[in-house]
């Protein structure tokens, strides 16, 4: 397409620029705060427009030569520093994260507090600073920073380690559980299982295009001392929980370099995640290379899963869709979808038809649990009986008392027709 053309664009070309990006993830993944089921539907339609005149003074681009930068980026060197603030609107995740996913996220029983599965959840919630790096798809450092401590998720090719120097415990894994690309919960241990860079963030949001969403680029940036694109996706539906997502894409090597995603109701961004300093050098070798302190707990991947299954402690407040059940969600089994694009709504059958338990009286709710679903909860009724809207800025999910599940990224108002046209 020419540059100045300003037809939308949903065919190949736009396809073909997602593609290299989409290819190493699931074409349709489900987007899951803590205790919270959700599933995000989410297309793309390309919008070309030419980045207006601002600071500083770039060549103009279309919003498809944007993208196919950023797919064509074959930078694989880089170290720098990221912010990462989180707004759901929901509790701070710290310790609960754990508690629903293990059943404790302390080690206390039979896991560790090192575990990269529990601690990057934190990300889930308030501010953080990341220092990261990379030297190729099988090198790669993460680390969170706070006042008093660090935690460090380090690849080296088929090794991973994780270390928090807190606890001063450390998590170890080796082979295809150190890939990053193993699918089972657990086994999934290098920093790419949760998104920390602005380029994972960007990744998620642009896996297919489809005429849901225009897609256009407005303006320029600077970020870190980068000059940079502003690419901005924005739903063309209603009742979507997003407003728009903000990209600043390196105008010269197409990484991105600052991701926003901004909630339709309005506030401060829901996901602000972007370098505060970034070198695409090579960083040094001894930024991948890990061995733990003296007097260090050290936990093996192999042993830890052992004894969790040995103990039994698979959780007893399950939601469809949770941490512990996205492999059988994400097979499509017990699942239907209503809607399209950003307003599609996910039905979910719970195993077995049960009812989902939101009383602590059943037992099955753990008093933390109960008290973390309580605080974000409203009430409603509607054809489809009566049930409760768990509600987060992002993600919304309306859970009824015969057992079914209706989520996505949509309103509260939005998940409530969903649930009545199914009835």
């Amino acid at each position: 397409m020419a540059p100045n053309d300003s037809a939308e664009t949903t065919g190949n070309a736009a396809d073909e620029a997602t593609g290299t990006m989409a290819g190493r993830r699931r074409a349709a993944r489900y987007v899951v705060p803590v205790a919270v089921a959700g599933v995000a539907a989410a297309t793309i339609g390309l919008v070309p427009a030419l980045a207006d005149s601002g600071d500083p003074d770039l060549p103009k681009i279309t919003a498809q030569q944007l993208i196919e930068k950023i797919a064509a980026s074959d930078t694989e060197q880089l170290s720098g520093t990221v912010k990462i603030s989180t707004d759901l609107g929901i509790p701070s995740l710290g310790g609960l994260a754990g508690s629903l996913a293990q059943g404790g996220g302390d080690g206390s029983q039979g896991g560790s507090g090192a575990d990269p599965q529990e601690k990057l959840t934190e990300l889930a919630s308030g501010t953080h600073t990341l220092r990261v790096a990379a030297d190729g798809p099988d090198k790669q450092r993460v680390s969170i920073l706070d006042s008093a401590a660090e935690y460090s998720v380090i690849r080296n090719g088929d090794q991973v380690w994780a270390y928090d120097s807190k606890s001063n415990e450390a998590y170890h894994a080796t082979g295809d559980k150190a890939s990053g690309h193993a699918e089972k919960r657990g086994e999934a241990t290098a920093p790419d299982s949760v998104p920390t860079t602005p380029k994972a963030f960007a990744e998620e949001a642009l896996k297919t295009a489809g005429p849901t969403t225009s897609v256009t680029v407005d303006g320029t940036a600077q970020v870190a001392g980068r000059d940079a694109y502003k690419l901005v996706i924005k739903p063309k539906q209603g009742g979507s929980t997003i407003g728009a997502i903000t990209v600043a894409v390196d105008a010269k090597n197409g990484v991105p370099l600052k991701f926003t995603l901004s909630p339709s109701s309005g506030g401060k961004a829901v996901i602000d995640a972007g370098f505060t300093s970034v070198d695409f050098a090579k960083p040094a070798g001894s930024s991948f290379t890990f061995t733990p302190p003296k007097g260090a707990k050290v936990t093996e991947a192999d042993d830890a899963k052992a004894q969790q299954q040995a103990e039994k402690r698979a959780p007893e407040f399950k939601l469809p869709g949770g941490p512990a059940g996205l492999d059988e969600l994400a097979g499509g089994k017990g699942v239907k979808v209503i809607g399209e694009g950003w307003s599609a709504v996910a039905e979910i059958e719970a195993p077995g038809g049960r009812a989902i338990p939101t009383s602590p009286k059943s037992g099955d709710v753990p008093p933390a649990a109960q008290q973390f679903l309580d605080s974000f909860g409203d009430k409603v009724t509607g054809k489809f009986g009566s049930g409760t809207v768990f509600k987060t800025r992002l993600v919304n999910a309306l859970m009824t008392e015969d057992g079914k599940v209706y989520v996505g990224l949509v309103t509260k108002d939005a998940l409530v027709r969903a649930a009545n046209s199914a009835n």
